[in-house]
C-alpha cells in the first residue's frame, strides 16, 4: 500500500496552517482547527459525516472558533479550495 503524503489543510473548512492533522499512513492526529474547531479524527473519517460537518458550520455563518487566528481579508470561498479534493 502506497504511504499517504500528509495533510494540513482541514477536511471540513480547508484551512491550513501547516500544521499536520493527517499523517503519513493516514492516521489522525487529533488535533482542533482554529477555524472551524473539528478535530481531525472525529467525525471526518468519511465523506458523508465531512459534508454534514461543512454544511452545519457554513450555515452557521462559517464563525471562527478563534477569531483572533482569522487572517485579515479572510475569504471563505478562497480557503475552501484548499480542501483536498476527496473530501469536497
Amino acid at each position: 500500500m502506497p504511504e499517504k503524503k500528509p495533510e494540513t489543510a482541514c477536511r471540513v473548512c480547508g484551512y491550513d496552517d501547516g500544521e499536520i492533522l493527517w499523517g503519513d499512513h493516514g492516521f489522525p492526529l487529533y488535533v482542533i482547527c482554529s477555524c472551524c474547531h473539528n478535530e481531525s479524527g472525529i467525525g471526518d473519517d468519511n465523506l458523508t459525516q465531512v459534508r454534514e460537518l461543512r454544511g452545519h458550520w457554513v450555515g452557521q455563518g462559517a464563525p471562527w472558533a478563534e477569531p483572533c487566528r482569522r487572517p485579515e481579508n479572510w475569504d471563505l470561498l478562497r480557503q475552501i479550495q484548499n480542501i483536498p479534493e476527496e473530501w469536497r
